[in-house]
């Protein structure tokens, strides 16, 4: 099941205190940047993210699920309501995640 363009526009409005926020469609998915670093993606209409160490520590409930058939298992984000909480998620996750490659 893909993600529905309406569900993208929700998580796009939850993490409007971010910047920048960007996103890009990927066979029915779309993967999430933060300062250009892939954060996560919106996969079969659920928010989940690279599981990291400060994501592990900010949601140490989380369940770990698969993005889709053979993918690295992620963190689903159950507190997708608070934009408060989703700042300071994608904020100390950014430090953590890679710097994007140069072309």
């Amino acid at each position: 099941m893909a993600s529905s363009k309406d569900y993208l526009a929700f998580v796009l409005d939850q993490l409007s205190l971010l910047h920048p926020i960007s996103y890009r469609a990927m066979m029915g998915e779309f993967i999430l940047y933060y300062q250009g670093k892939i954060v996560g993606g919106i996969y079969d209409d659920r928010l989940l993210v690279k599981p990291t160490d400060a994501a592990r520590r900010l949601m140490p409930d989380a369940p770990l699920e698969t993005p889709y058939e053979g993918a690295k298992p992620m963190l689903l984000v159950e507190q997708i309501d608070d934009r408060e909480f989703l700042k300071e998620l994608f904020d100390a996750m950014a430090s953590e995640l890679p710097s994007p490659k140069k072309p």
